[in-house]
This record gives structure tokens, C-alpha cells and sequence, in this order.
């Protein structure tokens, strides 16, 4: 197994943890402040270099789509939902419904949510994105108000709009 290395990057919506190897990234996953961070090393691969300056351009609105080697553990399942949350257009959203029809099976609704909530790979596999039927906000692992400043950030880019909820 590749050896995995491990950064932080203290965005808008709090500290953000990046793994990955020198291939590819296999987590990014909001940090919880009141844990320590260990000191960082200084040989970092370009892979890990190439993901921060990446998720530096986004939050700056200079970015709207992710160019970078993913990979993340999952069945099928999962990593089909995953692969269609990447293929939501930057600034849109979808419901559950929508994904799981675009997955092909209608029925698949809470299996679709569930797969989105198990997604290690957070803002460049854009779970954000996915919103309730009726337009509401619910359920975002990292607490509803990222998923709504997320939300707002790519509006803003792409629309111009300020307030979407």
C-alpha cells in the first residue's frame, strides 16, 4: 500500500484534513478544531501541494471544477453515486430523487442518500450540491451551515447571486 501523507488547509467554512498519496486524494474531511493537529511535514507530495492550491483557487472563485487524481473505499454502489455527484454542474443542485434517477433507479432514494453521506471526499466530490426535494437544505455531514455557505460561495460565482436560502 502507497504511503499516505496528510495536511490541513484552514478554509472559510473551518479546517479542512487532505490525505492522499502520491497518486491520488482520498479524503478530505472537515477537522474537528478541538483535536491537535500534528506538525506538518515537509516532504509533502505534489499530489497533496497540487490538491491545496486547487481548494485555495475555489474558495478565492477562481476554480469551479477539481482536476485531481480521487480515489476513495466503497461498493459499487458508492462509488457510482459518487462518480454522478462530480458530473452536478458547479453552482446547480439536485435532490436525492434526481440523483438516484440519474443512477438509474428512482426507488433508490435513501440508498442514494446514504451513499452521499458516506463520501470522504468533501467539495471536490460535491455532496454539497444535493439538496431535499422540496429546496430545502438537509442532511450535510459537515453541518448544515457549510453545505449552505458552499452553496451561496458557487452561486455567487457562477450567478451572482448572494442569498440562495
Amino acid at each position: 500500500m502507497a504511503e499516505q501523507f496528510t495536511t490541513y488547509y484552514q478554509s472559510p467554512v473551518g479546517l479542512l484534513k487532505i490525505t492522499g498519496t502520491e497518486h491520488f486524494i482520498s479524503e478530505i474531511a472537515f477537522h474537528d478544531t478541538t483535536q491537535k493537529i500534528p506538525a506538518r511535514k515537509r516532504n509533502m507530495p505534489p499530489m497533496l501541494i497540487q490538491c491545496l492550491e486547487q481548494l485555495i483557487q475555489y474558495f478565492n472563485g477562481q476554480l469551479q471544477f477539481f482536476n485531481l487524481p480521487l480515489h476513495q473505499q466503497g461498493t459499487a454502489f458508492q462509488q457510482e453515486v459518487w462518480n454522478e455527484l462530480q458530473n452536478i454542474a458547479f453552482g446547480k443542485t439536485i435532490s436525492y430523487l434526481e440523483l438516484a434517477r440519474r443512477i438509474g433507479d428512482s426507488k433508490a432514494t435513501r440508498a442514494v442518500a446514504n451513499a452521499n453521506g458516506k463520501n470522504n471526499i468533501v467539495i471536490i466530490v460535491p455532496c454539497h450540491r444535493v439538496i431535499g426535494a422540496s429546496g430545502k437544505l438537509v442532511g450535510y455531514g459537515g453541518g448544515l451551515w457549510r453545505k449552505q455557505w458552499l452553496l451561496e460561495h458557487e452561486a455567487k460565482i457562477a450567478y451572482g447571486v448572494q442569498k440562495m436560502f
